[in-house]
């Protein structure tokens, strides 16, 4: 299995490229250090699986896995981070991550994890399940009715639930960039939202962003 890491951190780069070799199953061909480098081995290297963490520096790392989607439908895609953040998570689960794996998993546990997502599977880490799990068990109280938004604004809405930004709206919506910021503003000053952030957490709150959790299945 061909991999493809991307971490802003040498150490843990290192780390995880000795967990891997000593394997034996894995063969790393790519260690990229921010976006470009990672599109450039994802294109260059068509590796069988990506991994990154939420935050690649300063940028996102699931913005890189949504662009990477587009050079190779084929590749499979894995976060591999310290942060249970549940809207980060809700976030990888909606573009389709194969797996989210804790940083602080031991080696064996890491590499079980990837095996299994190489069978094609789905891999989520035990202990951001039980937090999904406790979460769902907590009821919403909607003060805010999605019933003032028209039927764009609320398919806006959603795809800002998933993550997406104004380009990857207007692309999939075949819609103009400066509509989507039209209809940005429109569904901020109705739901009375701080910035588009407050309204990705809305939208997935409100299960306007509809998901299928597939555990180790």
């Amino acid at each position: 299995m061909k991999i493809v890491l991307a971490n802003d951190q040498p150490l843990i780069r290192k780390g995880l490229i000795f967990t891997l070799s000593s394997s034996g199953a894995f063969e790393v061909v790519g260690e990229a250090r921010n976006k470009r480098e990672s599109l450039q081995f994802i294109q260059q290297e068509s590796p069988d699986l990506f991994i990154v963490d939420f935050k690649l520096g300063c940028e996102s790392g699931l913005e890189v896995i949504t662009e990477a989607k587009l050079l190779n439908s084929a590749c499979k895609f894995a976060i591999l981070t310290v942060s249970q953040d549940l809207f980060l998570f809700d976030q990888a689960r909606a573009i389709g991550v194969d797996g989210f794996i804790s940083l602080q998993a031991v080696p064996e546990e890491f590499i079980y994890a990837l095996h299994v997502i190489e069978r094609g599977r789905k891999y989520y880490d035990p202990d951001m399940i039980d937090l999904l799990i406790q979460s769902q068990r907590e009821p919403f109280v909607d003060n805010r009715p999605l019933d003032q938004l028209t039927v764009k604004e609320k398919e806006v809405l959603g795809k800002l639930g998933m993550g997406f930004s104004n380009k990857q709206i207007a692309h999939n919506l075949f819609i103009t960039e400066h509509t989507v910021k039209k209809h940005v503003s429109q569904i901020l000053a109705k739901l009375s939202l701080g910035d588009r952030t407050h309204a990705a957490l809305y939208a997935n709150e409100t299960g306007l962003v509809k998901y299928r959790i597939d555990l180790l299945v």
